[in-house]
């Protein structure tokens, strides 16, 4: 069975980032934009990720330019917006497509282990996020509009969960 694991995804600089090296922890996976009525959710996010790195969370961040073209910005142009407007620390991968043939194939497999709203595949918008668990399955997906804190209840049952 495919995992979170199995996949390796760009760096901000280009490199590979396999998702590996984050096995036995929790993952919470972003689509992000910096331009985006949701923008404000990096500082929720950076908190969950605070509050929890220590048990195991992490946070991954992956801009992605296409709803409304609210990620313009290159590598730097992204890192520098997040870490001085947001105070942010977890990791902001490379800029990705995350629906139609150019999506990255790690959100062609979330989209399929946790469909949307009326079982639609489909990323609607920013900041969708997925759950992912230590074993490397996805628990749940959470709609743009969920903000981080609410999903502070779902991340400790994850966090409570053995790796395998």
């Amino acid at each position: 069975m495919t995992t979170i694991h199995d996949f390796t995804v760009p760096a901000a600089d280009g490199s590979p980032y396999p998702l590996a090296q984050h096995r036995g922890e929790v993952l919470l996976i972003v689509n992000t934009a910096s331009r985006c009525g949701f923008t404000p959710q990096y500082a929720g996010l950076e908190a969950l990720w605070r509050a929890h790195r220590a048990e195991g969370l992490t946070v991954l961040g992956f801009p992605c330019n296409q709803f409304g073209a609210q990620e313009p910005g290159d590598a730097a142009e992204i890192a520098s917006f997040c870490s001085l407007t947001y105070d942010v620390s977890f990791p902001v991968l490379g800029k990705i497509a995350v629906n139609g043939p150019e999506a990255e194939p790690l959100f062609d497999h979330l989209k399929q282990a946790r469909s949307g709203l009326f079982g639609s595949k489909a990323i609607k918008w920013n900041f969708t996020k997925f759950l992912v668990g230590r074993n490397g399955a996805v628990i749940a997906r959470f709609a743009p509009s969920a903000k981080p804190a609410s999903l502070e209840g779902k991340v400790r049952d994850a966090l409570a969960q053995p790796a395998g």
